[in-house]
């Protein structure tokens, strides 16, 4: 078996590449698809992000003209955030640019040193769901059906962290077509999958946000697992209050809502991140329904044990990243 492993930072988080290959594939043909699955990965970077001026996501943002040609890759992820905040009744609302910037996001926080978790829980307002934006600014977002044209209220801008980096695992787990078995990690986001994957599923660890401990290992075949919660991405402002990036979209502020993390499983990992998020953002037992009517999942309340949802857990193995994943001695013929 051929075994190829990239490591690298993108879109402000780490990303990893992990495919397994038969040997009649070759490890020249296996390493150069990997290759191309991570150029996929940071052309999408490049174009999506918010960080860079120079991106085509800085470019629309400054653009005052209601109607824009884009991309097919801008485009479609324009399209996707839409689909995504449809699905979450808007609690996955791409057009919270100006709020993200007014609490502290103006700018990437990758290497940022991070805030004492208890401290900033014991700092932080009561604890509330969130809810949508009432006036729902992102169905003003229109895309052609060619996606290369963009109509927007002037003005409206337009954050795309966490659908362009599920948008992104998707879209290298395309590419990787030879694999027997692989994972795509942009971030928490993954997508799993390859032509063995039902024989040999991934084991992954779902992460308590309190110890960094692995709270359960689960089992999953192809698909996309997400997390989302307040231990990634946590800071204070100039006067010592606890912010984050997780925003309750009608407040346009850090949503306190009872939850330290969510892990969602989709279909994809696209839906896997819009679903975390919105059941971050929900609360607890909104959480839960959430994820049990969907693909499952976990939940980390402030006051309780990380919970599966929906899903069994396997005998701990050993850990990787946020929703960490493993690599497992292929079974014997006689297992």
């Amino acid at each position: 078996m051929i075994v190829v492993d990239e490591r690298f930072p993108t879109m402000g988080v780490r990303a990893r590449l992990l495919a397994e290959y038969p040997d009649a594939f070759g490890e020249v043909a296996a390493r150069t698809q990997v290759a191309q699955a991570r150029a996929c990965i940071e052309r999408l970077a490049a174009t999506l992000t918010r960080f860079d001026p120079a991106s085509e996501l800085s470019a629309l943002n400054r653009d005052p003209a209601g109607r824009r040609r884009v991309s097919v890759a801008l485009g479609s992820a324009l399209q996707a955030a839409v689909w995504a905040a449809e699905r979450t009744a808007g609690l996955a609302d791409p057009t919270q640019l100006a709020a993200l910037e007014r609490v502290g996001y103006a700018t990437s926080r990758a290497g940022v040193a991070p805030v004492d978790l208890n401290a900033a829980l014991a700092d932080a307002p009561p604890r509330r769901p969130a809810s949508a934006d009432p006036r729902a600014r992102w169905r003003e977002l229109f895309v052609s059906d060619d996606l290369r044209t963009v109509v927007r209220p002037a003005g409206l801008r337009i954050d795309l962290g966490g659908v362009g980096k599920g948008l992104a695992a998707d879209a290298a787990a395309r590419m990787l077509t030879g694999a027997d078995r692989f994972a795509v990690d942009c971030g928490g986001d993954l997508a799993v999958g390859g032509a063995g994957i039902a024989r040999r599923p991934w084991s992954l660890d779902v992460r308590d946000p309190r110890t960094g401990g692995t709270a359960h290992t689960i089992r999953m075949g192809a698909g996309g697992i997400a997390t989302s919660g307040l231990d990634v991405r946590m800071w204070r402002d100039d006067d010592g209050r606890p912010r984050h990036h997780l925003l309750d979209p009608a407040a346009g502020e850090p949503a306190w809502t009872g939850l330290l993390a969510v892990t969602a499983l989709a279909p994809s990992a696209m839906e896997a991140e819009a679903d975390a998020k919105a059941a971050f953002l929900a609360g607890p037992d909104a959480a839960v329904a959430l994820l049990r009517g969907r693909g499952g999942g976990a939940v980390a309340t402030e006051d309780g044990p990380v919970r599966l949802v929906g899903v069994r857990p396997e005998p701990t193995v050993v850990q990787l990243a946020a929703a960490a994943l493993r690599r497992r001695a292929p079974r014997s013929a006689a297992a």
